[in-house]
């Protein structure tokens, strides 16, 4: 992905998107470079229109919203409600020492 963000990023400074330009950004970044990908990016690159995609790809309208979740069962509510009280009874049932001990490993 990153050497289709470094030929955009060439393309909009209106450089030249050539293999030499490509490892430049592509160093600069950080990114270890592979030589026969930069080549073959820069081959398949020469055939495309940049700015023509760039323009489909804005122009397509976006999907339709996906339609709101039907609302759940009540009974599945109700195992929900049930599970969370069941959860915080256990958590309500830490005595005072596994509390002082859990405060005494951080401070020492």
């Amino acid at each position: 992905m990153e050497y289709i963000y470094a030929s955009l990023l060439l393309r909009s400074a209106n450089k030249e998107i050539n293999e030499e330009n490509v490892k430049k950004v592509l160093e600069a970044a950080g990114v270890e470079v592979d030589e026969v990908r930069v080549k073959a990016l820069v081959a398949a690159l020469k055939k495309v229109d940049i700015d023509k995609v760039l323009e489909q790809a804005t122009a397509m309208p976006m999907a339709p919203a996906a339609a709101p979740a039907t609302a759940p069962a009540p009974e599945a509510t109700e195992e929900k409600k049930e599970e969370a009280e069941e959860e915080e009874e256990e958590k309500e049932e830490l005595s005072e020492e596994d509390l002082s001990a859990g405060l005494g490993a951080l401070f020492g």
